[in-house]
């Protein structure tokens, strides 16, 4: 993928920086030692703090933060959906109301790309609803329906609008349908039709089982255009990257990595590691010995373990480090199987081993 802000390869996994940081983690450490090649801001969020006020006079989210490399902005549908006792969706819009000052504020399709504009992330995503799971089909239908209806209005508003920074923003529909088969061919078929620069499908890892998250993956996969990057939303484990690698997504988010190194759970070649257990105690061999990041030689696992049970920062630093340069040295490595051929067998050994507690 080419942006202005410079090319991804694909498969790409993107840390989350919600309100224009990702946790616990200097911007110099994502691109030297994670080795970040894009990462997401959020609108809802940074639409109610720091607002749009400050963004565009700070010339973009780019400068305000100082990352120079591209960046994805989520429109904010997700965090409606995540809203459902405090917002109103209507035809025109959602109204909701502010989860810090308790403020009623409205998205419409027009308003959430204007947002995204002065936000001026590279890739920019459409307005939608995302169903709750379990739902029933019939209100599965309406929310599709109502997800394509503003997905032709996010269209036209950014077709006939310009960025306010000097450099281009693609759009990325976003497909819907919850776990029904017919609902996600309709819906994937309409994203595909409308010929945009990339395709995404949300709804999923919502909660329904993993099973169904990859046939639905799968199905969708079989229609949005192979030369066009897809993009799952919200995703997740290292094994269901890897598996849903295997099925034709390109892009993946997901807070996991993050969320849990906050809590002493991180991710290694060799399996997960709770590292406040007590079988850390006396453990000097290094955070990771398959590690890429300077922490995982640079510290042993008694020395975080301790960090943690002594309630310092520092360890909740070195574990976000270490999870986040996991992921991308996951997606890294599929990427070199895929070209060299031997994705799935690589994949059908890994994905045991990775799983696995220790």
């Amino acid at each position: 993928m080419i942006t202005d802000h410079g090319e991804i390869e694909t498969p790409i996994f993107m840390p989350v920086g919600t309100v224009a940081s990702v946790k616990t983690i200097h911007q110099h450490e994502l691109k030297d030692d994670i080795k970040a090649q894009i990462i997401l801001g959020n609108t809802y969020h940074l639409y109610l703090r720091p607002g749009m006020e400050v963004l565009e006079e700070a010339g973009g989210l780019h400068k305000f933060m100082n990352w120079d490399r591209p960046l994805l902005t989520d429109s904010g549908g997700y965090q409606v959906y995540s809203l459902a006792s405090n917002r109103k969706i209507t035809e025109e819009g959602v109204t909701f109301q502010s989860h810090i000052d308790g403020s009623r504020q409205f998205f419409s399709p027009e308003s959430a790309m204007d947002i995204q504009r002065q936000i001026g992330a590279d890739i920019i995503m459409a307005f939608d609803e995302c169903p709750p799971y379990p739902c029933d089909k019939r209100y599965a239908e309406n929310s599709m329906h109502l997800t394509h209806r503003w997905l032709e209005r996010c269209c036209s508003r950014v077709d006939e609008t310009e960025g306010l920074y000097g450099y281009s923003q693609a759009l990325f529909p976003i497909v819907q349908g919850s776990v029904y088969r017919d609902l996600r061919t309709k819906s994937a078929e309409f994203i595909a039709s409308q010929n945009r620069e990339g395709n995404a499908i949300g709804g999923l890892s919502v909660g329904e089982p993993h099973d169904m998250m990859y046939e639905m993956s799968e199905l969708v996969c079989g229609i949005l255009p192979k030369d066009k990057p897809r993009y799952l939303m919200g995703v997740g484990t290292p094994e269901n990257i890897l598996e849903c690698i295997a099925l034709g997504i390109d892009m993946f988010d997901c807070v996991l990595p993050t969320r849990n190194a906050r809590h002493g759970l991180i991710y290694t070649w060799d399996g997960i590691v709770n590292i406040k257990n007590k079988k850390w105690h006396k453990d000097y061999s290094p955070l990771d010995p398959k590690g890429t990041s300077y922490v995982d030689s640079a510290y042993s696992r008694a020395y975080v373990r301790h960090l943690f049970a002594s309630g310092e920062m520092l360890g909740m630093q070195i574990t976000s480090i270490h999870n986040l340069a996991f992921y991308l040295d996951l997606v890294k490595q599929a990427r070199q199987h895929i070209l060299a051929g031997d994705f799935a067998d690589w994949k059908n050994q890994v994905v045991p081993k990775i799983k696995q507690r220790l």
